[in-house]
């Protein structure tokens, strides 16, 4: 299966020539098969809102190549206003983006924009508005009317509506309370179910990482650390620990056990996984203890 996104030696020099120059993204090499969710990890500065940048033309690489399902994104410059309807962007806090009149005209925006009928612009409006969990009659009021996660799903749903093959979103959640960043995550996660499209998450929760992505990409210092399965990327826990990186709580604490001479696995990132690990190694020195 080739990738849907491939980057051969990327890097982005910010300021170049100047005495500001900073390497924002050094010599990347990566490939993301369809339908992975891939979340997107790193400390402040590590270059992750500048690597997402760069897959749908909004930054042109410093050197480097950049492919969309095979195609070079910078060989016709006249094609990417095509690769970013391919490509959707999802910033932090999209709803400071919407301007429409009403919910149902700003989620139809980007597909009005592709040069569709009015009856397809229907279908999207309502198909996107239901993977985020709009209801149809909220889609005749002002988007300024709704809470601050409601807002945030309508901008969300206007990118989904132009149907992209691949969706990147960058720290969806930031700002909203421990329910309404739940329910964003879910409806992203039962989008990426249902649809099998290529889903890209920026965030700076581990547990949500863990706990949606199958792939995880690290970036520290600019470079990709680690580009791996959410199991042998938390196998890395105390380095990527060491870097700065919030890893779980559980897994701190079994990162600790360990230290302590407690044989269990390194790669323990959820509440489920310690309770199993503990129960076996209870049961190997005969205690008979389970969670």
């Amino acid at each position: 299966m080739s990738a849907i996104l491939k980057l051969e030696h990327v890097s982005y020099v910010y300021s170049k020539g100047t005495p500001f120059e900073k390497t924002a993204i050094d010599d990347i090499n990566l490939e993301i098969q369809p339908g992975e969710l891939v979340g997107v990890i790193g400390h402040t500065g590590s270059g992750k809102s500048t690597l997402v940048q760069h897959l749908n033309g909004l930054l042109e690489p410093t050197s480097g190549k950049i492919y969309i399902d095979g195609q070079d994104l910078w060989a016709d410059r006249t094609k990417l206003r095509t690769f970013r309807f391919q490509v959707g962007l999802v910033f932090q806090y999209p709803e400071y983006q919407l301007f429409e009149e009403t919910v149902y005209k700003d989620i139809a925006f980007g597909p009005k924009n592709m040069g569709l009928s009015q009856e397809e612009i229907h279908r999207r409006v309502l198909q996107a508005a239901a993977f985020v969990g709009l209801q149809e009659d909220q889609l005749q009021k002002s988007p300024f009317e709704l809470s601050g996660g409601q807002k945030r799903r309508v901008a969300i749903a206007g990118v989904l509506a132009m149907e992209p093959q691949v969706l990147v979103l960058d720290e969806p959640t930031a700002g909203l309370d421990p329910r309404g960043r739940d329910l964003i995550l879910d409806q992203i996660k039962a989008y990426h179910e249902k649809q099998r499209n290529t889903v890209l998450l920026i965030s700076h929760s581990m547990e949500d990482v863990a706990k949606y992505a199958t792939k995880v990409l690290v970036m520290n210092q600019a470079k990709v650390f680690l580009y791996d399965t959410v199991d042998q990327v938390f196998s890395h826990a105390q380095e990527m620990e060491q870097m700065g990186l919030d890893v779980p709580q559980v897994t701190k604490i079994c990162l600790e056990l360990r230290k302590r001479g407690y044989a269990l696995p390194d790669n323990i990132y959820t509440v489920e996984q310690a309770c199993r690990a503990l129960s076996r190694l209870a049961a190997l020195e005969g205690r008979g203890t389970s969670c």
